[in-house]
Parts: structure tokens; C-alpha cells; sequence
């Protein structure tokens, strides 16, 4: 588990790109100050496992599932990543649940920089979109952010300048593609929703909660 606070931005140092996936090795600094084989640290908001390490880089598979539904293919050698490591128990948790399971992608269609802050306004599908809730949560490149604003067909998320600085968001443009990593919570409130119980009479949750009032 995540939190969407990035902690360092790091290096890509050598891609071997196998047939539907690939071995990434990153060089890194405050993510490999106690890092051990197997530990997770979230690439671009990717939940990878570390599988060696160096005093100064580190490496990952990429799966094909992986690598064909998340920005991690697009990678070249000395791109910047965004890194987090894995949520420790006395971790102060700045952010909001990020799993580093991506949903999809989205596309930057608009940046407009707006005093201090500079807004992106990112395209997804509808897939994407229906999870997406004004003033919620969504990790964008594992980058935990709250949405400004919502469209039929994109959200605008407002990023102050230690976040651009500190994060990838800076390097952004118009085209460019980003994974994205819906609110956890708002998917389970789905699942329960759309799901009943087989050995319960057959009503969902929605038609339970209406019936007795509280819809």
C-alpha cells in the first residue's frame, strides 16, 4: 500500500524489453536507504517488486498485463520516474490509499498555468471517469491529488509548485500519457452495490438501501 506522497524522482539507467514485457533497473537515492529483495516501490504509481539492488540503482519486472496497461512501455533510458516505497506502519499518511493497481490511462489535453498553481486537464474513459468525483482523490502518475474539476470526457486536477517540482508533473505537456489509479474505496462501494449475496433473498444493496428508505 501507498500513499501517493512521492518521495524522490529517479533515473532510468537500462530497459531490456523482452517480447510482453520488460526488466527496468532505476537509480534512486532515498527509496534504496533500506531497501531488501522484495520489498515494493511504486514506479510512475506502478507497484513493482524489487528483485536486485545496488547502493545506487534498482531493479524490476514488468509483467505483459503491466506492461501493455500502464506508461511503463513508453519508458527510455534517463527518463524520470516518480518513486514511492511501500506505506511502513508508522508511516504518517499524507495522501490517501493508492494500491499501485492502475485502472488505465489518461491523456493531458489542456495545461493552463493559473497564479501559483497550474492546472492539467486529463482525458480518460468513461471506464475511468465514473469514478471520478469532484474534490475526491485520484493518483495520477502516483501522485495523490484531489480533482478540480469534472467533464464528460476529462477531470482538472490543480498542482501547487512543490509538486511539480518534487514530482514528474512538472515535465507534463499536452499528449502526454499518464496512469491512472482510482479511488480504492469507491470501487469496493460498486462492487457491493452491483453484487448480492447468493444465499440471501435476491435484492441488491441498491434496492435493500431504497426500500427502507435511505435512497
Amino acid at each position: 500500500m501507498f500513499t501517493g506522497i512521492i518521495e524522490e524522482k529517479g533515473t532510468i539507467t537500462e530497459i531490456n524489453k523482452q517480447d510482453q514485457g520488460m526488466k527496468l533497473s532505476i537509480r534512486g537515492l532515498k527509496v534504496l536507504e533500506d531497501v531488501s529483495l522484495g520489498d515494493s516501490i511504486a514506479v510512475n504509481g506502478v507497484c513493482l517488486t524489487v528483485t536486485a539492488f545496488t547502493d545506487q540503482t534498482f531493479s524490476v519486472d514488468v509483467m505483459p498485463e503491466t506492461f501493455q496497461a500502464t506508461t511503463l512501455s513508453q519508458l527510455r533510458i534517463a527518463a524520470t520516474v516518480n518513486l514511492e516505497r511501500a506505506m511502513s506502519p508508522l508511516s504518517r499518511f499524507g495522501g490517501h490509499i493508492v494500491s499501485g493497481h492502475i485502472d488505465g490511462k489518461g491523456t493531458v489535453v489542456h495545461r493552463k498555468q493559473v497564479d501559483n498553481a497550474v492546472y492539467f486537464d486529463i482525458q480518460a474513459p468513461k471506464s475511468i471517469l465514473k469514478y471520478i468525483v469532484q474534490k475526491g482523490s485520484v493518483a495520477v502518475d502516483g501522485t495523490s491529488l484531489t480533482v478540480f474539476g469534472m467533464k464528460d470526457s476529462h477531470f482538472t486536477i490543480s498542482i501547487i509548485p512543490h509538486t511539480l517540482d518534487e514530482t514528474i508533473m512538472g515535465t507534463l505537456a499536452i499528449g502526454s500519457e499518464v496512469n491512472i489509479e482510482c479511488d480504492l474505496i469507491g470501487k469496493y462501494v460498486e462492487r457491493l452495490l452491483t453484487v448480492s449475496d447468493e444465499s440471501a433473498p435476491k435484492q441488491n444493496l441498491a434496492e435493500l438501501l431504497q426500500h427502507n428508505g435511505y435512497m
